[in-house]
C-alpha cells in the first residue's frame, strides 16, 4: 500500500493505493464524470484506490484531473519499481458498446506516451481532452510507456469510459506475478 499527500496551490490530494488488491475504491475530486472513470480503473485493474482531491474546479476541472495523475502515477511507480516477478508487457482492447479502444503498456521504466483518440468536445461539464491530461501526467509519473488508441466509436463517454478500462485491464496483465520472468529485462533491471 502506497500513500501519497500532495498539495499545491490549486489542488489538495490524499491517495492510498494498493497495486494488487480487489478493485475497491472511495473516490471523491469533486467531478462527477472523472470520480466515475476512476472508479472504472481501480475496478478493472483490481487496484484498491482511495482518493480524495479537494481542487479549484471553480476555474475549471484541469489542475484537479492533471494532479490526480500525476499522484496516481507516483504512487503507481513506488508499487511497480523495480520491476521483478511480473509479466511486464499488457494489452487490452476494451468495448463499450459502439466505441473500443485499445492500451499496450511496458512496465519498462521510461516514460513515452502515445495518444490516439477523438477528444474534443465535452462529457457533459468535463472537457474530453482532459483525459488524454490524466493520462499523460500519470504516465510520465509512472514511468511507463503506452499507446492508447481509438478503434472505433462516436460517443465520447463510451470512448473515454473504454480507454480508461483498457490501460486497466493492460496494466492488470502487465503487473501479473510470472516469477519465470524474474527481472523481465535482458538488461537485467527495469
Amino acid at each position: 500500500m502506497t500513500n501519497i499527500s500532495r498539495k499545491t496551490k490549486e489542488t489538495d490530494i490524499e491517495l492510498s493505493l494498493e497495486l494488487h488488491g480487489s478493485g475497491k475504491s472511495q473516490i471523491n475530486t469533486g467531478i462527477g464524470f472523472f470520480d466515475h472513470m476512476l472508479e472504472a480503473l481501480s475496478k478493472h485493474a483490481f487496484l484498491d484506490l482511495n482518493l480524495v482531491c479537494k481542487g479549484d474546479i471553480n476555474v475549471d476541472f484541469h489542475h484537479s484531473v492533471e494532479d490526480t495523475g500525476i499522484v496516481i502515477g507516483q504512487a503507481l511507480h513506488k508499487e511497480i519499481f523495480p520491476v521483478k516477478n511480473m509479466e511486464r508487457f499488457g494489452e487490452a482492447t476494451v468495448l463499450l458498446d459502439e466505441a473500443a479502444v485499445n492500451c499496450i503498456i511496458d512496465l519498462s521504466g521510461r516514460a513515452f506516451f502515445l495518444c490516439d483518440l477523438p477528444l474534443e468536445n465535452k462529457v457533459g461539464e468535463f472537457d474530453a481532452e482532459l483525459a488524454e491530461e490524466f493520462f499523460r501526467a500519470l504516465v510520465i509519473n509512472a514511468g511507463l510507456s503506452v499507446h492508447l488508441t481509438f478503434v472505433r466509436g462516436k460517443n465520447r463517454h463510451h470512448i473515454i469510459e473504454a480507454a480508461f478500462k483498457a490501460f486497466a485491464a493492460a496494466l492488470r496483465r502487465a503487473v501479473s506475478e510470472n516469477k519465470r520472468a524474474a527481472i523481465p529485462s535482458t538488461k537485467g533491471v527495469l
